[in-house]
């Protein structure tokens, strides 16, 4: 993914590195005009991997998500990713 980014001109980095094996995933996209949208890994209905995103919001509202699950989930990895136009460059579905 963020190989993905920087090859569409966007800067990407893991901000916190949880556990190699078990460690969930939660995706931060800002959009440099202090919003941002936090995409969360889920299983739809059929049980297939989507995931849903919350925002865009202010970014602090998602820094604080974001540190509340880092309390309780030591093996969580976060990568952040600022891009202008606010792509996720996910490629699994997304819920809208």
């Amino acid at each position: 993914m963020i190989r993905r980014a920087e090859t569409a001109g966007a800067f990407a980095s893991v901000l916190y590195k949880g556990d190699p094996d078990a460690g969930a995933a939660l995706i931060k996209v800002r959009t440099l005009d202090d919003m941002a949208v936090l995409y969360r890994p889920m299983r739809n209905m059929a049980g297939k991997r989507i995931w849903l995103p919350k925002g865009p919001v202010d970014e602090n509202e998602i820094d604080q998500l974001i540190a509340k699950r880092l309390d309780t989930d030591p093996d969580l990895w976060v990568i952040e990713i600022e891009d202008r136009k606010g792509r996720h460059f996910l490629t699994e579905k997304v819920e809208e």
